[in-house]
């Protein structure tokens, strides 16, 4: 079993549990956001930071990686775990950002569902993040794998759809685009939960 190759260090689960609860944080944000489109600048800015907390904890995680000789699983997934939760927030505080510099004049509801279904995405990769630091039942963290997978379907049959009302609209082409840019970083994010998810898979069953 894989709790017990794990070392009595739980510094890697600190930095994934620290990752995760800043991203979904950010998530929230956006959500909050785009339900309450007001305040853009500051609250665009309010993320950034967040942002920078998470590259922040990353950037430690990286480094004990680096210097740790024990690892808790393989140093390659743990890298790959690392990189991937924090394009999640990248991609979220990327979105947000575009929403302040192309001078978005209003949300639409395509995007805050967007932007649910990545604050749920995020919530669960927290979720089987957390389970890894005790690994005794693998089959309810394979569960939430699953359910990360099904809320990315969820989240590309949002952007098509979305994306088609927003072609539909009459709007103006040039807030098109803008839009499309940033449905299309909101569902890539969830798509990094996805990834957050293969790696964990990859764990769990090679060490069950």
């Amino acid at each position: 079993m894989l709790e017990k190759l794990m070392p009595k260090s739980d510094e890697f689960f600190d930095d994934f549990d620290a990752q995760c609860a800043v991203t979904v944080e950010g998530a929230k944000m956006l959500y909050e956001l785009l339900s309450d489109y007001r305040d853009v600048g500051p609250r665009v800015q309010a993320l950034k930071d967040a942002e920078h907390r998470g590259d922040e904890v990353t950037h430690t995680a990286f480094n004990r990686l680096h210097k740790q000789f024990i690892t808790p699983f393989d140093r390659g997934q743990i890298h790959t775990l690392l990189s991937r939760i924090d394009d999640v927030l990248d991609l979220t505080n990327a979105a947000a950002a575009r929403l302040h510099y192309y001078e978005i004049p209003a949300s639409l509801p395509d995007a805050t569902e967007l932007a649910r279904l990545l604050v749920l995405s995020t919530q669960k990769v927290q979720e089987v993040v957390a389970a890894l630091r005790l690994i005794k039942k693998p089959e309810q963290i394979l569960a939430g794998c699953k359910e990360i997978k099904r809320l990315e379907t969820q989240a590309d049959e949002a952007l098509r759809s979305g994306v088609g009302r927003l072609f539909k609209s009459g709007a103006d082409t040039l807030l098109i685009i803008k839009w499309k840019e940033i449905y299309d970083f909101i569902e890539t994010a969830t798509d990094k939960c996805q990834s957050v998810a293969n790696v964990i898979e990859g764990v769990v069953l090679e060490h069950s």
